[in-house]
Formats: structure tokens, sequence, C-alpha cells
């Protein structure tokens, strides 16, 4: 194989046994890197543990890599654990980080971890269990740790060697093997100019009035003369004039990415009078769709029934709320060029390695979990990225759909023109990382902190800040009993198993709520613990028995928010929602799965997104120790009862 000048720089970095930092864009070829370093460490019998952000992408590099490596590669997510112990185990960073603490063992001979997506770090949800695995690797481990483009990329790999003792080497790529060209949709016109759609599309006008009735009735108090002012209104752009232009110009196959799994569903029924397929196309797509679903279990499924007569035309969206086989079916379908418009979410862009001509954006704003914002730079070129197959293609295309009402040309500017941002730390460890710390560290823990990044990147007000924080967390699980004078009390030991909802668990065993719980019920405890609502979604009323349960939840919960607020710890412990609560309890008594939708109005693929979540916790709880053998047991029914049939993550990626 012939490497480009970068990946030729990393090879021979790994060769010389240094870590290696890439930063390179989307496509431009970093894979390769983490397969010369897996095949070294394979000719030297040592293992590889390639970690990454999300489970789709690990699922993703499971069967990319099985394909490479028969029966060498394992994969564990939490919900799946398949040939563990194989020479390369792919996982989430999460489980990576958990390792470091309750099994430092097996890491004895592993020589690298490749960090896929390492710009996670400042992710605000999880970015800090991407410095904690960097943190606390053990000093044999080599790191390959790839990157998108951000400015500060140095910055970074100068922490890295801080803590590390060997050197890291940084290399960054800046060329696209397949250059990106920018086209904009704004007034029902394309424009591959940004200069000529401001003068044309926006008049001339950096900023245009939002519309709405508050806009047309000043409008209406105007007058030139005796003409009314001509209002400024942007014509409407029409997604299928877009469409007629992708094929007019031959850019097919498109990526169209929309913020909103409803819109996008919306987008691809509205499309359906396109036909892209050929007669021969059309038999070869029906018959691998019909032979997918039958593997899949999906022959009887509405929602596959329904997504065929989309499938028979070229088209498909796909988005967390679907059923994960169903899913993995149109990435199939993607992947054998036989879909060539596909409706999708920003999840379909995180590292799951499906290219295309053309990539459309419907609008250049998203939901930032707490806000509306327009596209960061970095996560536009994450989703542009995926335009321009190489090899295939001379050049990529990427569409944004512009609304002059809603946008500047500036902020347009500077999202495609400007500096990606920096990657800022989000350092905030929780209770369950401490308590580990704690066992191996006692007081002294504090000490782990100027390995951070956090400590790295701030100034002298910044790390008190930090210490502090930590400390008042301390406190916390001083005065709940968790910790003793040497080491972790029996509450503490169970804690630092649970990550992530280590409170409230580690309260209610304490005072033996969770051993009177049957199987349902500890299932719907679980599944009410991960659950996130969505602001449209309400509560439905319990029966008796579970109104019980979440009432006694309360309970402990209410301590925790208490001791929280007084130690000025935010944000506070999650708080349990019960709007699974039927669905669960439903499901553990042996419901099918199409039923489900009398108990619930979550999306099928979030049902089984939590459930698999609720798996995950079950198996912990059943490895944790301090738990009594009817917990244990209870726990033991749970997971038997709830892992079968689409929510059983093994047997799905099995049938792949």
């Amino acid at each position: 194989m012939k490497y480009d000048p970068f990946q030729e720089k990393a090879i021979a970095a790994i060769d010389a046994e240094n870590s290696v930092l890439v930063s390179a864009p989307t496509g431009a070829g970093k894979t390769a890197i983490a397969e010369y370093a897996i095949n070294k460490a394979f000719a030297r019998d040592e293992r590889v543990i390639y970690t990454a952000p999300i489970k789709a992408l690990s699922n993703q590099k499971f069967r990319d890599f099985s394909k490479i490596y028969p029966d060498r590669v394992g994969l564990l997510t939490g919900d799946v654990s398949l040939n563990a112990s194989a020479p390369l185990v792919i996982m989430t960073t999460e489980i990576y980080r958990n390792q470091l603490f309750e099994d430092p063992e097996r890491l004895k001979n592993t020589s690298w971890v490749i960090f896929d997506e390492v710009h996670y770090l400042d992710d605000v949800e999880r970015g800090t269990v991407w410095e904690e695995a960097i943190m606390f690797s053990p000093e044999h481990v080599r790191f390959l740790a790839l990157s998108a483009t951000a400015p500060n990329i140095e910055e970074v790999a100068e922490w890295i060697r801080r803590i590390l003792n060997h050197p890291i080497e940084v290399i960054i790529e800046s060329h696209r093997p397949v250059p990106l060209r920018h086209l904009f949709q704004c007034q029902n016109k394309i424009y591959d100019d940004l200069r000529m759609m401001k003068k044309e599309g926006f008049l001339n006008r950096e900023q245009w009035p939002a519309t709405g009735p508050h806009q047309q009735h000043q409008r209406r108090r105007f007058r030139h003369g005796h003409h009314f002012e001509k209002a400024l209104r942007a014509k409407p752009n029409r997604p299928d004039d877009l469409i007629r232009h992708l094929i007019h110009e031959k850019r097919l196959p498109c990526l169209y990415f929309a913020f909103g799994r409803k819109r996008a569903e919306e987008l691809a029924w509205e499309q359906q009078h396109f036909d892209f397929l050929t007669p021969e196309e059309k038999t070869q797509v029906q018959e691998i769709y019909n032979s997918l679903c039958d593997r899949y279990d999906l022959a009887k499924e509405a929602s596959a029934i329904d997504m065929k007569r989309l499938v028979n035309r070229g088209i498909a969206f796909h988005h967390a709320g679907m059923l994960p086989t169903l899913k993995e079916v149109i990435e199939q379908l993607f992947t054998s060029k036989l879909i060539k418009l596909i409706f999708t979410t920003e999840t379909f862009a995180l590292g799951i390695n499906m290219p295309a001509k053309t990539v459309v954006f419907d609008e250049l704003r998203k939901f930032y979990g707490t806000h509306f914002a327009y596209l960061r730079t970095r996560d536009y070129f994450q989703m542009a990225g995926r335009a321009g197959r190489r090899g295939m293609d001379a050049e990529g295309f990427v569409v944004a759909r512009v609304n002059p009402h809603l946008i500047s040309c500036a902020t347009i500017e500077k999202m495609i023109f400007g500096n990606p941002e920096a990657i800022e730390s989000q350092f905030n460890s929780c209770y369950a990382t401490l308590l580990n710390l704690y066992s191996q560290f006692g007081s002294k823990l504090l000490d782990i902190y100027p390995r951070s990044f956090h400590f790295f990147q701030s100034n002298r007000k910044g790390r008190e800040k930090g210490v502090a924080a930590m400390e008042r967390k301390l406190a916390i699980l001083d005065e709940l009993g968790y910790l003793a004078d040497e080491g972790l009390t029996a509450k503490g030991e169970f804690a630092s198993w649970m990550y992530g909802y280590e409170l409230l668990l580690s309260e209610m065993l304490e005072e033996g709520l969770l051993d009177t719980l049957d199987d349902a019920r500890l299932a719907v405890l679980l599944a009410a613990m991960v659950f996130e609502p969505r602001k449209t979604e309400t509560a439905p009323k319990l029966p008796a028995h579970l109104q019980h349960l979440e009432k006694s939840a309360w309970r402990f919960l209410r301590k925790i928010h208490a001791k929280e607020a007084m130690h000025k710890v935010y944000p506070h412990t999650k708080i349990p929602h019960f709007h699974l609560a039927a669905a669960v309890e439903n499901w553990v008594a042996g419901c099918a799965f199409r039923d489900l939708e009398r108990y619930t109005a979550v999306d099928e693929g979030e049902i089984i997104r939590y459930l698999r979540m609720v798996v995950q916790l079950l198996r912990q709880l059943k490895q944790a120790p301090q738990v009594s053998p009817k917990l244990r047991q209870s726990a033991t029914s749970a997971l038997h009862k709830i892992n079968r049939d689409l929510v059983d993550a093994e047997r799905q990626l099995r049938n792949t």
C-alpha cells in the first residue's frame, strides 16, 4: 500500500515506539495509521485497545476490523461483550477508563491504545472520560490519538508529553485527498460562490430582518410616496429543486443532514416522487432488502414495511429513533450504492465510514444540549467531510441551504472558512472515579489533579477552582459514609462500580431497598435512572406498586440533592424519570416488541437504546462488590428477560 506523506511520518513515529497524535480532516486516511499500529503489535503478540466515542462507531469498527483480522477482534460496549480477550478489542472510552481502575492487570500485554476522535476531550458531558483515560493509562502503553482539525492540537500534545515518560509526536495534515466544493441554496437558486450569494441572494445586505407578524405590521406603516416599501422576503428553498440540480449535475449519492428525526423522515417522504433506480437496481435492492429484513427479524415490523416503499426508489432515512437493526439494513444498502439519497441526523457523521458524492445541510443551526446555536466549524466539517469518495470522486460537494432571514453572510463565512474551535478541558470527575482514586491514594488523591488537561490549561484561579470542585465532592462522599480511614467503606466499594448512578443506587442498597425489588421493579428503577425525556414528553400516571418505588427513589434523591446544594456541587445527581415504567414492566413479562407502543410514545429505537443501557447497568450490578445473593439473582433474572429479540445487541452483531 502506498502511504501519503503524513501517514509515513506517523508510521515512522510508531516504529520509533513513540506515541502519536494525528490531526487530519475527515476522510484523509487516519484509519490506515491505526491498522499499521495494530499489525505491528500483532507481529509481537501484543494486544491493542481501540476506543471510540459512541457505540455505533464501536460496532462499525468491530465489523470493519473483523473482516481484516478474522477471529482476532473483540468488542466491549457495556451491553455487548464479544471475544473480550482477543488481541484487538474495540471498546467505548468509558469501558477503557473503567478497566483502568477495576482490572489494570488486563492491560499488562497491551502495547497500543488508539483513541479515535480524541477531540471529544471538549465534549461537555463526556470529555472528562477521555481526560481520565489518558491520565490513568499505564506507563508502558503507547497512544495513537486521532483527531479532527483543531487549532490547539500542539497544546493537547504538550499536556500528554508532560504526563508520559516517553515522547509523543504530532502530525498535522490539512490537505484532503478529495477537495471539498462549498455551494449554497439561497432564494431557491444554487450559488457556488459566497460573494455572488451575498450580492444576489442577500441583495448585498449583511443581515435581513427576521420574518414574522411583528415585521409585517412594521412594513405596513412605512410609505414611500404613494407606494408601500417592498418587504424583504426570501423565496423558500425547495428541497426538490435542489435534488433536481444534484441529478442534473450527476452529484448523487447524497447524504442530506437534517437536525431532527421528524424532519429527516418528512423530507424523505416528501421526495418519494423521485425514483433513482434502474430496473436492474430495483430488482437488486428488493432482493437485498428482503433478505436483510429476514436476517434481522424485521419482515413483520411496521417501520421496515414502510421503509420498503422508499428503498425501492433509492431513498431512505436514518436516525436514532429507528430500530437499530433497521438502521443496520439501511447502512448496508447505502454501502452497496443502492441508496442514492439518504436523509439523516448528525449521528451518521460521527466516524461512520459512509461517504457520498454530496452532503447537504438542511439548515446551519442545531440544538446544543441546552440551546440552539449556529454550527461550530468543527461540527460543520465533521459532517461536510463525508462528501467525496476517495478513489471515486475528483471533488466532494457540500450544499448549505441558506435563509437570509435566519443567518448572516458573515456567520456562514466564519463557519466554513474560519478556524475550527480549540479543544478545551471539561474535567469533572464523577463520584465513582473519585472513589476509585481514593481507594488507591487515600487523601493524596488530590495530588493527581496536576496531571489533568484542566490543570495544564488553567491559570492559578482556574486550578484552585478545579481542586475545590474535587474537595467538595469528597466532602459529600465522606459525610454520606463512603470513605474510611484506609480506603472505602462497603457502600463506597459498591459505589465505585456504578459510574453515573453511584449515589442513588448506593443509598438504596445500604437501606436494603434494592433487596426488596423483584426483577421487573429493579428493571423499572434502572430504566428510570437512564431515561432522559424530551421536552414534549409527559410522564404517565404510574400504578400504585410503582408509585411507591418512585416515592422511595425521590426520598433518597432529596437527601443527595440537599448535600450537593450545601456543598455547591453542580450539576446535581440525575433525576429518575419513570416514563418507560409500563413498557419495561411488560417487556420483562415477555411482551412482543411491536406491542410496546401501547405503553409508551417513545420512539422504538430509543426504547431499545434505554433497554440496552439497563442491560449494561444490570451487568455492573451483577459484578459489583457488596451485592447480596438475592439482588444478584434479581439482576441476573432481569438481564435474561430484557436482553432478548431486538434488544440483544450481540445477536445483531452476529447476524452481521
